[in-house]
């Protein structure tokens, strides 16, 4: 119970002061996370928490679905189907070629690595984080266009890298029925089939019924908010259990709540923000006080070197690549490849990782907790003089925002 008592203490003290520590730079993300290594360096092994541990994946897995159900309920839909351009870009090219390079990448500074591990730890930093890109997305000062791209971009890029994860992962520990093209072809039916399903049969069916006895006049006030945490804890329930993506579950959920809901839901949602906020604050704490700890002792010249690339030169080639022919100016591009932070959905991947035992763990571990701790304090202080940045420049001239 020691963690519980200082982890709430934490939360207490870091929410009082949240404010004038977001005008000065500091995200909750990085708060949490000093915090953690603060506890950890402190009561080390007496906090009683683990990788190992089975909850503290629960934590990270519920914190990041009930985040992505949110940004989807949000989601202006309407703007969305008008101009798919950018969001199909990033995920249909953007996503298979940065997992490509950064497979490359690992292939040259861990030769000694299996490819199949290579690979894993690619799969595992492939995507972007929903919650760490809150502050640019949720900015009305960067264009609609930009927002709008990097939300879907990490809400469903999640889903999307999955299966590659689950397969490269089978590789790696040599459980691998079938030929690999069979296998992630199969994977990826499970994966996103099941996960749409999921998502649009109980997103639609929370919402619609929301909607029915709303206006009938049936919901009392202070359910509303449970049920709409219901509809996005059922929807991840049910793909765990078909063995479908929770992650595209929990995003098409929220998609598709807001569809059947039919106005608006951002009072609907409140309670489901707050409540993955915490679990998110919970996640950081625990990855400051127990994964930072474990990956020290295994760091490396090599492992530095992968985590800066992983953010620079992998994500932006990758970018530049896929948004080709745009017509979007440079500035757009460098804003859009910056911007493209690893978190929460890392963490969970490495964790099961760790869990199964994978050949080279404590090097696949190292590599994405440098990544993700990189990620959480570069990306946290460059958000906001980045942001105003990129928005003078768009004011300045002319014509801009209809390049955008």
């Amino acid at each position: 119970m020691i963690a519980l008592l200082l982890g709430s203490a934490a939360l207490i003290l870091l929410s009082a002061f949240s404010g004038p520590l977001g005008r000065r730079g500091v995200t909750s993300a990085m708060a949490f996370v000093l915090a953690g290594l603060v506890l950890s360096l402190g009561f080390g092994d007496s906090l009683g928490i683990s990788l190992e541990t089975n909850s503290v994946l629960r934590i990270a897995e519920l914190a990041l679905v009930f985040l992505l159900f949110n940004d989807a309920a949000r989601l202006d839909l309407g703007a969305l189907r008008r101009s798919p351009g950018w969001p199909v870009r990033l995920l249909g090219i953007g996503l298979p070629l940065t997992l490509l390079l950064g497979f490359a990448a690992g292939a040259v500074l861990f030769p000694s690595l299996p490819a199949s591990s290579v690979f894993l730890l690619s799969a595992m930093l492939c995507a972007t984080d929903a919650a760490l890109g809150h502050r640019v997305v949720e900015d009305p000062s960067v264009p609609v266009p930009v927002r709008r791209a990097l939300n879907v971009e990490s809400g469903l890029n999640d889903g999307i890298a999955v299966p590659f994860f689950l397969v490269s992962l089978d590789i790696t520990m040599s459980v691998l029925d079938g030929s690999v093209p069979s296998a992630i072809a199969t994977a990826l039916a499970q994966q996103i089939g099941w996960g749409l399903a999921a998502g649009v049969i109980i997103g639609c069916a929370g919402g619609y019924l929301q909607r029915a006895a709303a206006r009938r006049g049936w919901f009392e006030t202070r359910w509303r908010q449970p049920c709409t945490l219901a509809v996005a804890l059922a929807a991840y329930a049910a793909a765990v259990t078909l063995g479908g993506s929770a992650f595209l579950a929990a995003f098409v959920a929220g998609l598709a709540f807001r569809l059947a809901h039919g106005t608006d839901e951002s009072d609907a949602t409140r309670f489901t923000e707050e409540t993955g906020g915490i679990l998110a604050a919970a996640t950081w704490m625990i990855f400051g006080a127990v994964a930072i700890p474990a990956a020290l002792p295994h760091l490396s010249w090599e492992i530095a070197v992968y985590a800066v690339l992983s953010l620079t030169a992998v994500r932006m080639l990758a970018v530049g690549a896929a948004m080709a022919g745009s017509g979007a100016p440079w500035q757009t591009l460098a804003f859009l490849g910056w911007f493209g932070p690893r978190g929460l959905a890392s963490v969970v991947f490495a964790i099961l990782a760790f869990e199964r035992g994978t050949p080279a763990a404590e090097t696949l571990l190292t590599a994405v907790v440098a990544t993700v701790a990189l990620s959480v304090f570069a990306h946290g202080l460059s958000a906001k003089p980045l942001v105003a940045l990129y928005h003078r420049w768009s004011e300045a001239g002319p014509g801009r925002k209809q390049q955008l």
